[in-house]
């Protein structure tokens, strides 16, 4: 490919000006009034600026993730080194982005926590701690992240995991109000960032594992006080919600959903847990809508209906909320296929004519360009190889061309699905270069299988995950090549993607998944960090590898970059966590012996700080009790550790390195202790609740003699790539 270079001569700043002072032409353009810090905060959304503030998590409203800045580049970037860095307090998942304005570095943290940062410095000007209580955590599919910051004038706000919208003072820190987004009784949760749209703050939530109704909400930046809210699963009983989402709901979207099924007692889902993203060219607002509640088809909706607005990217009107326009990528989804990836607004030539569009990569794994005019769709081509629930979409229809195996509850029989429900790219941010007109994205490969199969147990319960499949048959059998098979098939890549043609132009290949999101700048870079520790740097044209730091810690976040005093710095978190690695167990391979280091990293040209030496090893001490128990009594203890467990502390038992390794827990030789917990809520403030309603004395007994089983069985046979690893 032709390297294309960038112009030397930058306009953002004439851009910035411009829209500030149309921006002071139109005070009220959502019925309240902007201060001047406001008007700035917008004008700075609207183009970006040039390139010294990274003010939104994905720059600007475009959420291109693009940097005009080329004083980093291809010519230099290898002489990156450490400028500042601090360490965290919460060796968990660390998902966000830092947002830089006017040389201040705003970021949250695990646990819902916010800080202020001198950016070119590293001196801390504020923390805030929400107290998010501990028992939350059980609410929370992914991990206990945060993904980020909204600054709005003299405003930094953001989302708790225990639904709170808060608005902090910018330069103090200091609370100015909040606001409680759901009702607290059921299994919601946020761990996206919000985002402003003229004077209204927009968040959604999750939870559709769990089962609840997804919506999002528009509350006045001012204040806090809710302006409308847009529902993305129907009323239960199809009545209206005197929401701006009724009108659409009673026309159309009602009639995809069945009158049978169970869809009507869990809500629905549809959660909109990420992706929102405001357009300023149509003055429209996009949601990227997650997975039903049940995942599978059949029992959620008697297999009948397409299910609006689930796996779909929803137009609204920016100052109502009401529906426009929706492009539904997996109609009926079954196989946990959200829409909720980022979101990415940019201009292509479609037909020779310039087109306004909109990019999307979601879990499916079909790479969508879309009319956002209109919300036709003009692309869908695979970014990943092996897809086997479709072979395509047909463009007349808009469709999937689905294999008919893959609707397992129709087949009765199993399906391993690839992609699997982690998606061929989850959340982790994908980015946009203009120059080159590649998209670059996290992908991965984690294949999973589903089992219509249920039991007893794995019907819908009041805690744990309600998908509508088993999940206490689907965990890997004592089988040694079934569990290297597993670790060969998870990896990931970097893939460099061409809207234009469809096709990816280049692309370089992991030996784990679940690795950081990428940023990309003028200067020719694409940025990523790494699962096994590394950030990289790569020519956004051809992919070759630039540069290569070991930053002693799984990275999951995505970069951001900004000028401070005429210098260029790039910022990201280091920290493993979230989904994959929650329930990966060996599967995680190389990742699982990664250090989990939670630290706060900028860099610059020249850079000379040194990072303190890593720690020697985080192997735990590994000497398991005597087994105990009948054959049947493990077998009950491994359904019941299937069904309530493994979502956090990994397959087969097999730990993760950031919740407790139940294989060497101090409580697994002593029953009391081990119900103390289980059945106590011992350690409920650090995310283990008492799940005394699910199960009783002899359940939890059983599950210890399943854990006691694994840890043996795993010394004996996978010592070397299931060791216990410390948090």
């Amino acid at each position: 490919m032709a390297k294309r270079m960038f112009p030397a001569a930058l306009i953002g700043s004439a851009l910035l000006a411009l829209s500030a002072c149309n921006a002071s032409k139109n005070d009220s353009l959502s019925g309240g009034q902007l201060d001047d810090a406001e008007k700035a905060s917008e004008a700075l959304l609207k183009t970006g600026g040039n390139g010294d503030d990274w003010a939104g998590i994905g720059y600007s409203y475009d959420e291109q993730r693009f940097s005009p800045l080329t004083d980093i580049n291809d010519k230099n970037v290898g002489q990156l080194g450490l400028a500042w860095y601090a360490d965290l307090e919460d060796a968990r998942g660390q998902e966000a982005t830092p947002v830089v304005v006017d040389g201040v570095m705003y970021v949250t943290h695990a646990w819902s926590k916010v800080s202020a940062w001198d950016a070119a410095t590293g001196k801390s000007l504020w923390k805030f701690d929400p107290k998010v209580p501990g028992e939350r955590a059980v609410s929370a599919c992914c991990d206990v992240v945060n993904r980020g910051v909204a600054v709005w004038g003299d405003k930094v706000i953001f989302a708790t995991l225990d639904g709170r919208l808060i608005a902090l003072d910018k330069k103090s820190g200091k609370e100015l109000w909040s606001t409680q987004t759901f009702d607290t009784s059921k299994p919601y949760t946020i761990t996206g960032a919000p985002r402003v749209v003229k004077d209204m703050v927009l968040i959604g939530n999750g939870g559709a594992e769990f089962g609840v109704r997804g919506y999002v909400t528009a509350y006045d930046a001012d204040t806090g006080k809710e302006r409308w809210r847009f529902y993305t699963a129907p009323n239960p009983k199809k009545e209206k919600d005197g929401a701006v989402s009724d009108d659409i709901f009673a026309s159309k979207a009602n009639a995809t959903w069945s009158d049978k099924g169970e869809w009507q007692t869990s809500g629905g889902g549809g959660t909109v847990w990420d992706a929102i993203v405001y357009d300023k060219d149509l003055d429209q607002i996009y949601l990227g809508v997650g997975n039903g509640n049940p995942w599978n088809h059949g029992t959620r909706s008697n297999g009948e209906g397409d299910n609006w607005f689930l796996s779909s990217v929803v137009a609204l009107d920016a100052t109502t909320g009401k529906y426009k326009w929706h492009y539904q990528e997996t109609p009926g989804e079954t196989w946990d296929y959200t829409a909720t990836q980022p979101i990415i607004l940019a201009e292509q030539a479609v037909n020779g004519k310039p087109t306004k569009v909109l990019y999307h990569a979601p879990k499916n794994g079909f790479f969508f360009t879309i009319d956002r005019t209109n919300g036709k769709l003009l692309g869908a081509k695979p970014f990943v190889d092996g897809i086997n629930w479709a072979t395509g979409y047909d463009m007349a229809t808009g469709r999937p061309m689905e294999n008919p195996d893959a609707r397992f509850y129709k087949t009765g029989k199993p399906f391993i699905a690839v992609p699997g429900a982690l998606g061929a790219h989850n959340w982790h941010p994908m980015s946009y270069n203009p120059v080159t007109g590649l998209v670059y994205i996290p992908a991965q490969q984690i294949p999973q299988g589903y089992l219509a199969d249920m039991d007893e147990l794995d019907k819908r319960k009041v805690l744990g995950f309600n998908i509508g499949a088993s999940l206490n048959k689907t965990m890997l059998p004592d089988d040694k090549a079934a569990f290297k098979a597993a670790v060969a098939a998870t990896t990931g890549r970097l893939v460099a993607f061409d809207p234009r043609t469809g096709k990816v132009a280049w692309g370089v290949d992991y030996p784990a998944a679940w690795n950081g999101g990428t940023m990309t700048t003028a200067g020719n870079l694409v940025f990523q960090g790494t699962s096994t520790g590394r950030f990289r740097a790569y020519a956004a044209d051809t992919g070759k590898q630039l540069l290569d730091l070991d930053m002693q810690s799984g990275i999951v976040s995505a970069p951001s970059t900004f000028r401070v005093g005429g210098v260029q710095y790039v910022a990201f978190q280091t920290g493993k966590g979230g989904a994959f690695p929650l329930v990966a167990g060996v599967a995680g391979g190389v990742t699982r012996k990664v250090p989990n280091l939670p630290r706060l990293v900028v860099l610059k040209i020249g850079g000379t700080v040194k990072l303190p030496a890593p720690p020697a090893t985080t192997a735990l001490a590994w000497n398991p009790p005597p087994q105990f128990g009948t054959p049947q009594q493990v077998a009950a203890g491994k359904a019941h550790y299937g069904r309530y467990c493994q979502v956090c502390h990994g397959d087969s038992a097999i730990g993760n390195g950031f919740t407790p390794d139940l294989r060497v827990s101090a409580t697994l030789t002593n029953a009391d202790a081990w119900k103390s917990v289980i059945l106590g809520g011992a350690l409920k403030d650090r995310g283990m609740v008492s799940f005394a309603r699910v199960l009783t004395p002899a359940d939890a007994e059983a599950i210890r003699a399943y854990v006691i089983d694994r840890s043996n069985w795993t010394k004996a046979n996978l010592a070397d790539s299931a060791a216990p690893m410390g948090r």
